[in-house]
């Protein structure tokens, strides 16, 4: 079965191959999640997963199309970190999970409150390149005890999972 990921990012990719092991063929593709770089709301990153799993069905000839987006949400509490999920199958209202969230440090949140990305300021913030293809912020704010990969991994369960249920009674 070929499973299409709307990206590229190697924790994405590697979340879905942790999960979709057997007689399944992971493909990624670049595309556009078609909200801002850096989503600001939960709506948003929710729109940006099913932007990427249809743009991943449409892009391929597999039998599912799966999203990963990150973003973050303004609470009462402070800006939270939030990733969402979607997994496309032609004929089908996409699939949605949310993951894992942490508070963000103020001065992380306030610079992407001011209008920048995540990934750079996460670079900016620990002297490294790409920590959004790495450990990511999850990562660095929870000391390693879970990391970017093991974040999507877990919403790839969440979202295979549901699909598994949802077959079952077709």
């Amino acid at each position: 079965m070929k499973i299409y990921i709307g990206s590229k990012n190697p924790t994405k990719v590697q979340a879905v191959k942790n999960i979709f092991i057997e007689n399944s063929d992971v493909i990624a593709v670049d595309v556009a999640s078609n909200v801002a770089k850096q989503p600001m709301t939960d709506q948003e990153t929710i729109q940006g997963a099913i932007n990427r799993a249809k743009g991943a069905l449409y892009e391929g000839d597999g039998v599912i199309g799966i999203g990963l987006e990150g973003g973050v949400q303004q609470t009462d509490y402070g800006l939270f970190l939030c990733n969402w999920g979607a997994l496309a199958v032609e004929g089908h209202t996409p699939i949605v999970a949310g993951g894992a969230r942490i508070l963000l440090p103020d001065s992380i949140a306030q610079r992407l409150i001011e209008g920048e990305e995540l990934g750079p300021v996460m670079d900016d913030f620990t002297n490294k390149n790409n920590i959004r293809s790495q450990e990511g912020a999850i990562g660095v704010f929870t000391e390693n005890q879970i990391n970017r990969e093991e974040m999507f991994t877990h919403l790839v369960k969440l979202l295979y999972g549901q699909w598994q249920y949802r077959n079952r009674g077709e």
